[in-house]
């Protein structure tokens, strides 16, 4: 059930032509990035490190930065992509007949979340044809792109479980798009406050999104990073049960 639940919210998101202009625009913008970066690698940085033992090459130059810029980027394009998922549901009042049809609301969530998770891989897996023709001219570090790709994929896939959530807290997709934005901008920019006491800005370096990710662009698997996206998006997978639950039973 959690398959047929994640394949029709995927068939709902293309049928909207506001996903198909997502994919349109970010595929744009990120091959400008990309052959920007690329440009001045071959042109500035390539001349300069040639012949420097252990100098960084194309991986850490070009398509870690190019990584970098497509996490953020998925960040803005979040909210446009969740808010719909379960506030468009309640004010159609077809939220009531899913949540009365023989089906869990753990298999509702889980299905709604795989659903939009599945679109942000879709797209991650049409961005990474840029990296992968670099194949062609020279040679990548594999560690560090998968490294990269897997930060990617977590962090896109707690935009969705935090998107899911606050879609259920209201009935209007805008409300629930600009609070996702809010929140996911608060947990990029968390750890910028320098002065704060060194306990209180290790919490802030704990809590944010951005360190984290960081982390498996440098090629740094740690199960530290690791962890903290599972808890993440487990949390706001249950909160999103919870809310459900609660809906259900108070109608």
């Amino acid at each position: 059930m959690i398959l047929t639940i994640a394949i029709r919210e995927l068939k709902n998101l293309f049928l909207s032509p506001l996903a198909w202009a997502i994919l349109a625009v970010l595929q744009l913008v990120i091959a400008f990035l990309f052959l920007s970066q690329l440009d001045t690698y071959m042109s500035t940085w390539q001349p300069r490190l040639a012949g420097i033992e252990g100098a960084p090459g194309v991986t850490d130059l070009v398509v870690a930065p190019l990584f970098q810029t497509v996490g953020f980027l998925l960040l803005l394009i979040s909210p446009a992509i969740t808010m719909r998922s379960i506030s468009e549901e309640q004010r159609n009042r077809t939220l009531t007949l899913l949540l009365s049809a023989p089906v869990s609301i753990r298999e509702i969530v889980l299905g709604k979340f795989l659903g939009i998770t599945l679109f942000f891989f879709i797209l991650l897996l049409m961005l990474m044809a840029m990296p992968l023709s670099l194949y062609s001219g020279t040679t990548l570090d594999a560690g560090k792109l998968l490294s990269g790709l897997l930060g990617l994929a977590l962090l896109s896939s707690a935009f969705a479980a935090i998107g899911l959530f606050l879609s259920s807290l209201t009935e209007q997709p805008v409300v629930a798009a600009i609070s996702t934005l809010g929140l996911l901008m608060l947990l990029w920019i968390i750890d910028w406050n320098s002065s704060a006491s060194e306990n209180i800005s290790g919490l802030f370096q704990y809590l944010s999104l951005k360190t984290h990710f960081n982390a498996f662009l440098k090629g740094i698997f740690s199960t530290r990073d690791l962890v903290y996206y599972l808890l993440l998006i487990s949390v706001f997978l249950i909160l999103g049960i919870r809310r459900l639950d609660q809906k259900r039973l108070t109608g």
